[in-house]
């Protein structure tokens, strides 16, 4: 019993003493890690900077169990923000700064470690390098647990590894899979909406609407309002040879709304109108090849496009549903003339068959 009880001393005195030497180190750590991403850098960085997007990814977050993740209105861009809660700790995260196509600056914190996190994007052979770049300090008992684990540069180098790992394999899948299907004539219905217009640059159109369609969402909650519908944009001008478009954010409402005239968002009403139907299931960089084939089809069938219309996308499943973009399915309405049927001749029989008592009746070619 007493070697017993001299071995659990030992034991005990070996993990005090490991404990006061690891908690007496300086707790400050920075690691960084590269990757080629087989991707154009701006689909890169458009999916990176969304945090709705790093579940996907993201291997120091797929490790959690029974995660929760919690968002605001803005997920993208400066000033978005991100938390989770989950069985191993709370954590958060911001972007204070974004320079488009090239980096992001952000700073996170879990269980109370904090740390800087800087993203960087560069055009290479074959692709983006992608790299990484985090610092920051630990606080007393994540120094424990990584002592035991090998350190926290080793630890997180791993973990960034293979979150960039999984990000090339996302995108390579998931933006090369897709489908468009031109759907034929059907009639766009009647109803009310809430809206939100902008101009914008064409460039600049799917990251306005990323950003457009969270803030009305958003506000249809905090103001205690029924969607009636999907969220769709109509455009309202599009014009190439001037790089410029005009664009309303549409979230339709079982009844007419009337909203404050502070309001940047104005209530609707929705026109029903005749419109060559397009569905596009995948991401939303095959939208043009979608609208293109859309309009081959018009230009095929003799259909006439009616300019006055409105010209809509429908977001019928989105990132809020489903976070693989290969299964997001947004319908396009082009809006055309209905195409009149021509009126067949009647047959004229040649002989017409009576009895004598009745009058002969007088053929009409056009009855």
């Amino acid at each position: 019993m007493r070697i017993l009880k001299y071995l659990f001393l030992l034991v005990l005195l070996a993990l005090i003493g490991i404990t006061v030497y690891v908690t007496t180190q300086k707790g400050d750590f920075e690691v960084a890690k590269s990757s080629i991403i087989k991707t154009q850098r701006s689909t890169v960085f458009d999916y990176v900077n969304d945090y709705k997007n790093w579940e996907t990814f993201g291997s120091w977050m797929k490790k959690e169990e029974n995660i929760k993740f919690n968002y605001l209105s803005k997920t993208m861009g400066s000033g978005a923000y991100c938390s989770w809660e989950s069985d191993f700790g709370n954590g958060d995260i911001k972007t204070y700064f974004v320079k488009e196509n090239d980096s992001i600056y952000q700073k996170a914190n879990f269980n109370s470690t904090k740390s800087d996190i800087f993203w960087t994007f560069k055009d290479t052979v074959g692709g983006t390098k992608v790299t990484i770049h985090g610092k920051g300090k630990m606080d007393v008992l994540t120094k424990i647990k990584m002592f035991f684990r090998g350190g926290i540069s080793g630890v997180l180098s791993d973990e960034m590894e293979k979150s960039l790992l999984k990000l090339d394999k996302t995108l390579e899948y998931e933006m090369k899979t897709y489908s468009i299907k031109v759907n034929g004539i059907v009639q766009r219905g009647s109803g009310f909406c809430i809206k939100q217009t902008i101009s914008c640059r064409i460039k600049s159109v799917s990251k306005n609407i990323k950003i457009i369609i969270p803030r009305m969402v958003y506000f249809f909650k905090k103001n205690n309002l029924k969607m009636a519908g999907r969220p769709f944009v109509s455009y309202d001008v599009y014009d190439i040879t001037k790089d410029f478009v005009t664009l309303s954010v549409c979230i339709p409402t079982e009844e007419q709304v009337f909203i404050s005239s502070v309001s940047d968002v104005t209530t609707a009403e929705i026109i029903p109108f005749t419109c060559l139907k397009t569905t596009l299931v995948g991401d939303y960089s095959h939208t043009a090849e979608a609208w293109t084939k859309a309009k081959k089809y018009i230009a095929d069938k003799g259909l006439s496009q009616n300019f006055a219309g409105k010209y809509i996308e429908v977001y019928v499943k989105t990132i809020d549903e489903v976070k693989q973009p290969s299964k997001w399915i947004t319908e396009i309405y082009i809006p055309v003339f209905p195409k009149t049927e021509v009126a067949k001749p009647a047959v004229i029989p040649t002989a017409i068959v009576v009895t004598p008592s009745e009058p002969v009746p007088t053929p009409v070619e056009n009855p």
